[in-house]
């Protein structure tokens, strides 16, 4: 992709998304996130009405007259996106690639994020982290992270979650926003998420083209597996093959589902023809 046609595809995303984080997903954004947790602000003398519990005792001893802390909301808050560039993920057969809307998702968490001034980063990952974009603030930031997402060499290579997970926590000691695109076709260990959503409010989002769930009639065709390089040939019209390959991934997606509510994650299964933001509303208005 030329520099001119990135461009031309980051600004047609941009506008496509503000519309749709303006219309309704910023505002829903900022009810939900508008702040988490308490910080310490100053010490004053105290006052009639404070609570007791804000008692300073050390200054209070120390002075022999009562003081207590002044606490103030957490305003700002990280978000961080982490993004699965396997090449399971360059893959389309609707509208567009896998790659294109979760560009499109991304856009509209982070202006969301943007209009609520809060910061956001991106990791892009398959079997290990490729690149990170540390969180920052503002409009610029968030088309940069577009632009990444839509360029990146996407991997031919199994995705490990796990790893990205333990990146991202390693660097990211405080409690974040963090919300995970891949198509989760690869294994992982469920231990992770546990450890992942006691730190951070962990959101999975199974981006899926239909074709990955069920494989039409086609006759005899050689299956290609872009991470792996493996090939196999099939029978596409055998309809004992075709039950059993939409039973498996019927039971991963089960498994994928019981993994994150065990994990007290939340979890969303997005078909790339779907209006990802009526989604992103109901999280926020849970949230």
């Amino acid at each position: 992709m030329e520099i001119k046609d990135i461009i031309k595809k980051v600004k047609q995303i941009e506008i496509r998304t503000r519309k749709k984080t303006e219309a309704s997903l910023m505002g829903q954004y900022h009810s939900a996130f508008k702040g988490q947790g308490m910080t310490f602000s100053e010490v004053r003398p105290y006052q009639f009405g404070d609570e007791i519990r804000r008692i300073d005792w050390n200054k209070t001893a120390r002075f022999r007259e009562p003081f207590v802390k002044v606490m103030e909301e957490e305003r700002e808050l990280t978000m961080m996106i982490l993004v699965d560039i396997s090449a399971s993920m360059d893959y389309g057969t609707k509208n567009q690639l896998k790659r294109e809307y979760v560009a499109e998702i991304a856009a509209s968490l982070g202006f969301s994020a943007a209009g609520n001034n809060d910061k956001v980063g991106l990791i892009l990952f398959a079997d290990k982290v490729y690149r990170v974009i540390p969180p920052q603030k503002g409009r610029k930031h968030i088309l940069t992270i577009i632009s990444h997402i839509l360029t990146a060499d996407y991997v031919p290579a199994v995705s490990k979650i796990d790893k990205a997970l333990e990146y991202m926590m390693g660097i990211f000691k405080r409690k974040s926003l963090v919300f995970m695109l891949s198509d989760f076709e690869d294994d992982y260990d469920s231990k992770i998420l546990r450890v992942a959503s006691k730190k951070h409010q962990l959101l999975g989002m199974r981006i899926y083209d239909e074709k990955d769930n069920e494989i039409p009639d086609i006759g005899y065709a050689l299956l290609f597996d872009s991470e792996t390089g493996k090939q196999i040939w099939a029978n596409t019209s055998n309809a004992r093959w075709r039950y059993t390959f939409a039973e498996t991934q019927k039971k991963k997606l089960k498994t994928l589902e019981e993994d994150f509510a065990n994990s007290a994650a939340s979890f969303m299964n997005i078909n790339t023809g779907e209006d990802y933001s009526k989604l992103l509303y109901g999280y926020f208005q849970k949230k």
